[in-house]
């Protein structure tokens, strides 16, 4: 893999990302991206062959409780605290 970018590929990369960048721009944006494939080449040297393939570098569990049912807030005392209701509502300013 080739870490030199030319010209025209970051121009591209720019037009993909909606970019307009200047002549000293276009220079410094390649230099990092150089940097950063440089940096992935170095990866592709590693030996990976025992290590296994993950979606996450730790292990993540379901941290969720099982739903249970329960009394819920009376209608009454929910809409006590809203600033304005219908009776029956919260009243909340249109959005749209």
């Amino acid at each position: 893999m080739s870490t030199q970018l030319t010209q025209d590929e970051v121009l591209k990369v720019a037009s993909l990302s909606r970019l307009k960048l200047s002549e000293t721009e276009v220079t410094a944006l390649g230099e990092q991206m150089g940097s950063v494939l440089k940096y992935i080449a170095m990866l592709d040297e590693l030996d990976t062959t025992d290590i296994e393939p993950m979606a996450h570098a730790i292990e993540i569990s379901n941290v969720f409780r099982d739903d249970q049912l329960q009394e819920s807030l009376p209608r009454e005392q929910a809409l006590s605290n809203a600033p304005q209701t219908d009776g029956k509502y919260f009243l909340v300013p249109a959005i749209l």
